[in-house]
């Protein structure tokens, strides 16, 4: 196989495999999103996604989902 000819070939497996990617991570994004929805913890859901918590939070906006109320401050705190 001549240089040029590997150069098709792994361009080729580039393109199809990246793809392959960005399908997979718009199914990511989907099921973080259905998660969300679903009341699971923000924390939760990004130590099971393959994203960063802030990322989490973005897709969160993006989507309309609020960030959760703060809840009461436990006894004695500050």
């Amino acid at each position: 196989m001549t240089a040029m000819e590997n150069l098709d070939k792994a361009t080729s497996r580039y393109r199809k495999t990246e793809a392959d990617h960005h399908s997979a991570r718009d199914a990511a994004v989907e099921a973080v999103v259905e998660a969300l929805r679903a009341g699971e913890r923000p924390t939760d859901v990004t130590n099971r996604s393959p994203f960063t918590a802030a990322y989490v939070r973005r897709i969160a906006r993006d989507n309309g989902i609020e960030p959760a109320k703060r809840g009461p401050k436990a006894k004695g705190s500050v």
